[in-house]
């Protein structure tokens, strides 16, 4: 019987993770206010309130959601600002890590961290403030990579420059984004990542010949 009561309102072949990585497919696609605790379900194969048993509310499992995207597709662009060996080279190989996930073909042309916020109801700011907080962090792991390069010896740039042009990059970024949404195709990104790359030449100066 409590085998049975465990079971209740969801398939015995029920997988969490399978489960997860289909409501991330459908936030990705929709956003968090496009979709419907129905959607989900329908999605996830499971009812409502399995969705509930298993996983909380609509905004938990969209937290839950979030982390899987971090560590799938948000991983390879932090993964080249961990590798590089130059803080150049890691915000090139960033950007265009950030350009070949938002043009997969089987993927929505966009970060989730940046197109998949609520923007209306009051009840979502919680949400909101959840990926603005990500979004904070993706700022702050750009400045400790320039730091490090400081650190190195790979890259001259005063302490209170780095805010800036952390910031710079953080919003090419987001900017690479919102025109893969739009349509711009790999190609085309890359002339956007040369741009940014020939503004680093004026921002960030190399602490010695032959570092950058």
């Amino acid at each position: 019987m409590g085998d049975e009561m465990a079971t209740r309102g969801r398939p015995r072949a029920f997988d969490p993770d399978v489960a997860l990585r289909h409501a991330l497919d459908l936030f990705w696609e929709r956003g968090y206010e496009g979709t419907s605790l129905n959607d989900l379900a329908a999605a996830m194969g499971i009812a409502s309130a399995s969705i509930y048993a298993c996983f909380g509310s609509k905004e938990q499992l969209f937290r839950q959601t979030m982390a899987l995207y971090g560590a799938t597709a948000g991983e390879p662009p932090r993964r080249a600002l961990r590798e590089e060996p130059t803080a150049r080279a890691a915000i090139h190989a960033m950007l265009r890590a950030t350009a070949d996930q938002i043009t997969l073909p089987d993927a929505p042309h966009y970060c989730m961290l940046i197109l998949a916020a609520p923007t209306g109801a009051v009840e979502n700011h919680p949400v909101r403030e959840f990926l603005a907080d990500l979004r904070r962090d993706m700022f702050a792991t750009i400045r400790d990579r320039l730091a490090r390069g400081v650190a190195d010896g790979d890259l001259a740039v005063p302490a209170p420059g780095l805010d800036g042009i952390a910031r710079y990059y953080t919003t090419v970024v987001q900017g690479l984004s919102i025109q893969a949404r739009d349509g711009a195709d790999r190609a085309e990104l890359e002339t956007v990542i040369a741009c940014a790359m020939a503004a680093w030449d004026t921002l960030a100066r190399p602490a010695r010949d032959g570092t950058r």
